[in-house]
């Protein structure tokens, strides 16, 4: 760790996206005396997808060029697409739901540009995310940001001690509304910028146009969950546990029907209402603790989706135990353990 006494000799990267987080972050880094870089990351280069990269790009370095710090642009397509792309056309084609986002932030952003950053002699690299960490008797810990409404920990379950030891979130203790009050002050041209969504480094777009790019449609059955067909759809991989629309049934049912589950052999999609579809527990894979391993028992609050509810839990050797069903447990998302604002690790819903 380097000696914080004089900040004017440590050095940070930051991740510049073009939006008014990183910006602010820039910002508030350099107000406090490091000596810092804004560092743009291209990943994606097809404009078909709806991906804003050049413009992004040309945000981020008039941002730099606003705070009068140096500002690079590294280029980490070929790895996005092998690493995070490939991934996630494989889950969906397997019929799970992935979670992009979880695997940009381990390889993309605290993987290869935290690498670069060390490679180049910097001392941290920092994000726009809303989250913190702060040492513990020796200990990184990842704390929920204190803004509820954009708290991002739950993307960064992946991260590891290095990783957390070489991190700075400045947005962890700001909430939204006062990072763009920050951007107005500061003169920044892009505070009022909506923020991104949809998948990492590509933005909004249809799942299932983009899926489509490389998986075919193919008609199925649509089932109730006594093996009755009641309708069609477009091949199993293009939705996700609890969906609600998108497949077709041949006649009315009243409540609304949700998806429940999937047989990618036979290509059957299982709707039911909204009480079929509720898990009083479910299993974990890949299962990785931030700190020390926490062991086979944890009690604890999960969120099975970003920003999603906490759930009282249990979770007991790859097992999690919901205090009250729950619904839209999803295969392939992400599942991700607190104990109060501590994150501590997560696993992947099988």
């Amino acid at each position: 760790i380097p000696d914080m006494s004089n900040k004017s000799k440590i050095k940070v990267a930051v991740g510049l996206s073009g939006g008014v987080d990183s910006a602010v972050s820039a910002y508030l880094l350099k107000e406090e005396g490091y000596d810092v870089v804004g560092v743009y990351m291209q990943c994606w280069d097809a404009k078909a997808d709806g991906c804003t990269a050049e413009e992004d790009r040309a945000d981020a370095a008039k941002v730099a060029a606003h705070l009068g710090i140096k500002f690079k642009s590294l280029d980490f397509v070929k790895e996005y697409k092998e690493n995070v792309i490939e991934h996630f056309y494989d889950e969906y084609k397997a019929g799970r739901t992935p979670n992009p986002d979880v695997l940009c932030n381990k390889e993309i952003k605290f993987g290869m540009f935290l690498d670069w950053a060390v490679a180049e002699g910097f001392n941290y690299v920092a994000t726009g995310h809303y989250a913190r960490v702060i040492e513990d008797v020796g200990e990184f810990k990842l704390l929920r940001g204190i803004d509820d409404s954009k708290d991002q920990s739950y993307f960064l379950y992946l991260l590891n001690q290095d990783q957390l030891s070489k991190t700075l979130f400045p947005l962890g203790l700001i909430k939204k509304e006062k990072v763009r009050e920050i951007a107005e002050e500061v003169g920044f041209h892009n505070a009022d910028k909506a923020d991104s969504v949809g998948i990492c480094f590509i933005g909004e777009v249809d799942i299932k146009e983009f899926l489509k790019k490389r998986i075919d449609e193919k008609l199925g059955d649509v089932v109730n969950k006594d093996g009755e067909v009641i309708g069609d759809h477009d091949g199993v991989w293009f939705y996700t546990i609890g969906q609600r629309h998108g497949f077709r049934t041949s006649k009315y049912h009243g409540m609304p029907l949700y998806v429940t589950g999937k047989d990618v052999g036979t290509n059957q999609l299982i709707v039911g209402y909204a009480k079929d579809g509720e898990r009083e527990n479910f299993e974990v894979d890949d299962v990785h603790w931030i700190g020390k391993d926490l062991g086979d028992s944890l009690d604890c609050t999960v969120r099975i989706r970003h920003l999603g509810e906490l759930y009282e839990a249990r979770y007991e050797e790859g097992l999690v135990k919901l205090k009250y069903p729950t619904f839209g447990v999803a295969p392939g998302q992400s599942a991700v353990f607190y104990v109060g604002e501590h994150t501590v690790g997560g696993g992947v819903i099988k």
